[in-house]
């Protein structure tokens, strides 16, 4: 890695910033800051919170001319914001060339960020205004990015001119102007501490911008390639470009119209002397920078890019940014326009006028080449003079044009027609692909990154359905930019069938753009192609934009994958399978690789929802190549797979050369496969010339899958044997990713072989679907003839910004905060009842995904032996942290109503799929320890049935024992044994630490409060309904009181758990009782199992309701009780309005929920005076001091201590004479001695009870004996 040494030189800043810390992250509130279309004032900097309202505002306000969307998030979370300015934004045509300006990369260089958002709302408001801006913009594809890194903005301090505040790096203190692949030196960051780069990397390689501005602070100067050069001279060296006369043109365009730039002096207070000759210089010459963005955009993204320093004061007074604007604006404009310079084009294919992206565009005497667009489209800013232009790709004849002049002005138009090169007329032509070359001139600089550095996948193991869902909806998750995560039907047993989209736009079928797919696990006990898959998943999606390979692929096709197409017959499948048939059929016991309809035979066998689902997902879909993955061989096996006289021997299809290519083309790149004796110890005679076969000439197949892909669709589908064992161990999975990862990736590229285009009407030039392509060779080749138009995607979500944790929680908890988090944090799932087992595989799956923040424990067993699981979800689970609140979920103490299981279920999913992505998810999981207990009757959930709203079924555990009748504290109030369900909720409970619980049951719509028992009046009821009535007033129809089943109005939705159904023995009370947490009880609905079709509906009604109980958590009091001298008090008792009370745990910390309102605190403990004091908040955190108690009875300590010696040294004496006296007598007498030594001791005990004043009616209640009476037991121990 290199180091750069960080010195001050004359007249310069120092690029680089000591660590910062990690900001408090919170939920912005863009309700606060209003529909702010006001005019721009230019009096103050825009925090991410004012800076995210007002682009989304200006945005609203123009959608005919603007939109903004994020590229990505900052490292705490913070969305990259971008605004698209030009005519139809939400749309790609092509004609357009793409510009940007990126702003405030460095956090404490603040004029840009502010200069950009004047530029923007320039652009709005005087399009159809002004001619020229008018113009610009319609002919313009316009990308502003005011902030690079808002996470170094919000740590910046207004005033600070030279950065002292260390918000230049991002919030890993990393520099992201040194943080880009560099041409001499490589990638040297890491990509987890860049994702700000890495995200800009992913948006140039995605958009192929034309030209860009890069705007810095510290000086005033433009600033141009190249940054550094081979030696890494720090000072002094010129490092030309390729297009070094260009750049300094472009530079001067900038400088020139700045009043201050182009006198070269800037005049900074610190750099006097510093001086730049027509306010330009080349970027190494100036000083030496490895990695920065603007060489990267030059060498790897089709871009001309320049540097401009805007002021010498970093982040100057707000005072000063009118005079700022007024200094730029003339300079962002001009520099705008040359985006229209040089030469412009399109490239098209001679036979079928299709355009042809990724051809080389070839300047002679400049070398450095830029390729085409997905149009087929090129803008190559040249200056005026004569050049002669090529346009080369592989496959086709290249193209030259002599003598082209470029004029001043707009660009000269200049537009290519390729014919295909001999081979490529018959099919057999060679990708439309390219990888760099190994050999450069080392003045040459490289087109795309090294190959290998692609990143490879982390984790080999086997993953069953939960744990692979939990795979794909994370992906899903982290990914939404090329990811999609879809259903095509469901399996026999109700799982889902998902499949990911992998594309630049992977939500809809884009023209031109051909649809790939794989498919595996058909056979559910051939499981290398599921795994094989899953990784793929892994190897995409964490390549793009980095990877060449990857990023063309990507970017020029659509990638559907299906790691499982059978997974019931999966979960029957054993691990170590070589050869049997265990879990190779669906739940139906049918070979789903038989249940196609066959051109040959009849399948009289009845078609299965997998097979159906598949079929109708093929007919949706233009699919053009794909491959189906099994196991048990080591073959590609190609149609067809059987023929009409059923016998073993070669059944040709028309396109039998093509088949052959493409599978060769996977057989080649597997070391094994090619060699063609695959398994020679399971079956020494079969050998395959070159690893391939055709199917029936192996055995025959009727019903088979790929060949109803290839006669019905326009799908060419080949299967894949991937190896000798069917369900290998898991150690050997790594293996097979690398025999087979360079195979899958050349398979995929086969799709771009061959011929496409468009049918079109002659008369309008729309799209005929449903075409016929006939050709004059014997294959009937690819046909592209469905095309949908692109759908509008999802709108950026919103991120919170930079206060202080309870601002936070603030925020959250008034107006739409909450509403808002509810609405950025939605997750792909399809809902259905998980039963004992998968429940287990779920919450296992969760701890294999997400190792970092979930730990698993058992809490004990059901009476049928079913284990009782508890979940914590924290950034520490596997550490106590006593400081932060603890809250319990739990559900399922009721078997026949398990909506509240589920929903816990997808909560943690939730949680953990968010964890990382989205701050405010992050920041309430690093502040809360959650554990979630999802079912504590799994007995009685085994026995309870579907749809049955009223039935008592399953209610009870095995031994029918209704649970929440089952828990009391003391021994005489207990008839029997705990019930072992019971006795594991009880352990827990008594573990004390817990700051709130909430319980979700079923049968009513309504959230309850303690107690359950009949008492006369609950001691803080206040808070307790306080509580339930925040589930309520979060969940859409509870809060209205109106749909309570058979209760009946019940207002506010709220009510005393003994008003709804007394009884004792509740959980609840158990928990306020002796536990000491307030808990509520939730009823989630009237029908105890309504239809797994409700369960969305039941998600979307209680998911602001669980995260409104995450805030809750944090509010109340909290603090530490010490001594003067700052020790922690542990076991210290705080009294919370006279009654109730918790106690301090390691480090003194203590937390109560309270009611919003005033309230008092006593804290007392043995030893210490007692303390009170008054709050008056809801969410307060105070540190409570005791002093040492020197007194005894209300007596100096002193006396009573002289009294008591006197005292005992009489009782001493006395003692002496009795022995004397005793000394001679029986030895029954001695006996009596010994009674009398015992009666001392009694009275010592009653003398050290005493002593404990007036502590002693506070702490009585912790002494209680367990054969008190029920009565008595009634009122005691409240919370």
């Amino acid at each position: 890695m290199l180091v750069l040494e960080v010195l001050e030189l004359p007249g310069r800043r120092p690029r680089g910033r000591p660590e910062r810390r990690f900001l408090d992250v919170v939920k912005e509130d863009i309700s606060r800051c209003g529909a702010d279309t006001v005019e721009e004032t230019y009096d103050k900097y825009y925090s991410y919170v004012d800076l995210t309202a007002r682009l989304q505002s200006l945005a609203q306000k123009y959608s005919h001319i603007a939109n903004v969307s994020s590229i990505g998030r900052s490292v705490e979370g913070r969305e990259l914001w971008v605004v698209r300015v030009t005519i139809d934004p939400n749309a790609d045509s092509p004609g357009k060339p793409k510009f940007k300006y990126v702003g405030n990369m460095h956090g404490d260089e603040t004029v840009s960020r502010q200069v950009l958002v004047y530029l923007v709302e320039y652009l709005l408001t005087k399009y159809g205004e002004d001619p020229r801006i008018t113009e610009l913009v319609n002919t313009t594809d316009i990308y502003i990015m005011p902030s690079m890194n808002p996470d170094g903005f919000e740590k910046s301090r207004e005033g600070d001119c030279s950065g002292d505040s260390g918000g230049r790096s991002n919030a890993r203190n990393m520099d992201l102007n040194r943080s880009f692949p560099d041409q001499y030196d490589g990638t040297t960051a890491r990509r987890e501490d860049i994702p700000e780069v890495m995200a800009v990397i992913r948006w140039i390689q995605e958009k192929k911008f034309v030209l860009s501005g890069n705007l810095h602070g510290g000086t005033v100067v433009a600033s141009y390639p190249f940054d550094d050069s081979a030696s890494h001279q720090r000072q002094g060296r010129y490092s030309p470009s390729e297009d070094d006369t260009l750049f300094r043109y472009l530079a001067l365009v900038y400088s020139q119209n700045h009043p201050v730039m182009k006198t070269g002096q800037p005049n900074c207070p610190d750099a006097q002397e510093e001086t730049f000759k027509d306010g330009i210089t080349n970027g190494a010459q100036w000083y030496d920078v490895s990695g920065g963005m603007q060489d990267y955009n030059y060498l790897y993204g089709n871009c001309l890019e320049i540097t401009m320093e805007l002021s010498c004061c970093k982040y100057p007074p707000a005072a000063e940014l009118r005079n700022e604007w007024d200094l730029n604006r003339e300079s962002l404009l001009a520099y705008m326009e040359q985006v229209h310079i040089g030469v412009r084009g399109y490239v098209t294919e001679a036979t079928s006028g299709a355009a042809l992206t990724n051809v080389s565009i070839i300047v002679a005497g400049i070398r450095h080449n830029l390729t085409t667009g997905k149009y087929g489209d090129y803008y190559r800013l040249l200056l005026p003079g004569t050049y002669n232009i090529t346009a080369v790709a592989p496959g086709y004849i290249s193209m030259t044009f002599y003598s082209v002049q470029v004029t001043e002005g707009e660009a000269t138009e200049l537009n290519f027609t390729l014919a295909p090169v001999p081979s490529a007329a018959t099919g057999h032509n060679t990708p439309t692909f390219s990888t760099p070359s190994t050999t450069r001139n080392k003045n040459s600089p490289p087109l795309l990154p090294p190959e290998d550095q692609a990143i490879q996948p982390q984790e080999f193991r086997h993953h069953n359905y939960a744990d692979m869902e939990l795979f794909l909806r994370n992906y899903n998750s982290e990914f939404p930019s090329i990811a999609h995560l879809y259903s095509i039907g469901r399996s026999v047993e109700d799982r889902e069938l998902y499949v990911m989209a992998i594309s630049g736009n992977p939500t809809v079928h884009d023209h031109g753009e051909p649809e790939f797919k794989y498919v595996a696990n058909m056979h559910g006990n051939e499981v290398v192609g599921r795994e094989l898959l899953l990784n793929l998943i892994e190897y995409l999606c964490r390549n793009y934009g980095t990877d060449p390979e990857v990023t063309q692929l990507i970017n020029n096709t659509r990638i559907h994958i299906m790691p499982s197409m059978n997974p019931d017959g999966y979960e029957a499948a054993i691990e170590g399978d070589v050869r049997s048939y265990k879990g190779r059929n669906n739940s139906n016991n049918f070979d789903l690789n038989r249940n196609f309809p066959d051109q040959f035979f009849t399948i009289t066998e009845p078609r299965q929802p997998e097979t159906i689902a598949v079929m109708n997902w093929l007919k949706s879909i233009p699919f053009v190549l794909s491959a189906n993955l099994h196991g048990g061989s080591l073959v590609v096996n190609y149609p067809y797979d059987d023929d009409k006289e059923g016998t073993i021997q070669y059944s040709q299809s028309p396109d039998d050369k093509v088949f052959q290519q493409v599978s060769r083309a996977y057989s080649q790149e597997n070391p094994l496969m090619h060699n063609g004796h695959p398994c020679e110890d399971l079956y020494p005679d079969e050998y395959f010339v070159d690893g391939v076969t055709n199917g029936a000439n192996w055995y025959n197949v009727p019903g088979g899958m790929q060949d109803w892909n290839y006669l019905n669709t326009n799908c060419f589908e080949v299967t894949i044997e991937l190896g000798c064992v069917k369900y290998p161990m898991a150690k050997d999975l790594p293996k097979y990713w690398e025999q087979n990862r360079r195979a899958l990736l050349q398979f995929i590229h086969q799709v771009h072989t061959g011929i496409k285009g468009t049918v079109s009407d002659s008369r309008d030039g729309t799209g005929i679907p449903n075409a016929t392509i006939n050709t004059n060779i014997s294959e009937k080749n690819w046909r592209l003839s469905k095309y949908s138009k692109s759908q509008k995607g999802p709108q950026p979500t919103q991120n919170p910004s930079e206060k202080e944790f309870q601002s936070l929680i603030k925020d959250l908890s008034l107006g739409p905060g909450l509403e808002q988090l509810v609405k950025s944090t939605a997750t792909e799932n399809s809902f259905r009842y998980r039963r004992y087992k998968e429940l287990s595989a779920f919450l296992r799956g969760l701890t294999l995904n997400f190792p970092k923040i979930t730990s698993l424990h058992t809490l004990g067993q059901s009476v049928e032996f079913r284990t009782i699981w508890a979940l914590e979800i924290s950034n520490k689970p596997r550490e106590a942290e006593s400081s932060e609140p603890k809250i319990r979920f739990v559900a399922g103490i009721h078997g026949n109503a398990p909506v509240g299981t589920e929903l816990l279920l997808e909560f943690a999913a939730f949680l953990c799929i968010n964890y990382g992505k989205n701050p405010v998810i992050t920041r309430l999981i690093n502040e809360t320890r959650i554990v979630i207990v999802p079912s504590i009757n799994p007995d009685g959930r085994e026995q309870a049935v579907e749809k049955q709203c009223t039935s008592t079924q399953g209610l009870t555990n095995a031994h029918g024992k209704d649970l929440d009748t089952d828990f009391f504290g003391n021994a005489s109030q207990r008839v029997a044994e705990a019930q072992p369900e019971t006795r594991a909720m009880m352990d827990l409970i008594l573990e004390k630490g817990y700051t709130l619980s909430v319980a979700l049951d079923g049968g009513s719509l309504v959230a309850t409060y303690p107690y359950d028992k009949p008492v006369q009046s609950v001691e803080n009821e206040g808070t307790l309904k306080y509580l339930a009535g925040v589930y309520a007033n979060n969940h859409p129809k509870m809060h209205l009181g109106t749909t309570a089943c058979s209760m009946g109005n019940i207002p506010d939705g709220v009510i005393r758990a003994a008003e709804r159904q007394s009884h004792m023995g509740s959980m609840k009370d158990f928990s306020v009782d002796f536990g000491h947490c307030p808990e509520i009880t939730v009823y989630t609905g009237c029908c105890l199992f309504p239809p797994a079709e409700q369960l969305a509906t039941l998600w979307a009604e209680n998911k602001a309701a669980l995260l409104s109980m995450l805030l809750e958590v944090h509010k109340g009091v909290r603090g530490v009780v010490r001594d003067r001298s700052g020790q922690p008090i542990v076991g210290a008792i705080v009294v919370l309005n006279g009654g109730v009370r918790v106690f301090s745990m390691e480090g003194g910390y203590f937390h109560a929920l309270l009611a919003p309102g005033s309230h008092s605190i006593e804290a007392v403990a043995d030893g210490y005076q007692q303390q009170r004091q008054e709050v008056r908040s809801s969410a307060i955190s105070i540190i409570i001091e005791l002093d040492m108690d020197n007194s005894i009875f209300g007596l100096p300590r002193e006396f009573v201590v002289a009294s008591a010696a006197a005292s005992m040294t009489a009782l001493v004496v006395t003692a002496c004479i009795i022995w004397c006296v005793c000394a001679a007598k029986s030895n029954h007498q001695k006996d009596g001695f010994h009674r009398l030594r015992q009666h001392r001791d009694d009275y010592e005990d009653e003398i050290r009870l005493t002593s404990m004043g007036s502590k002693k009616s506070l702490l009585a209640h912790e002494f209680q004996d367990e054969s008190e009476s029920e009565e008595e037991t009634l009122y005691a121990n409240k919370i």
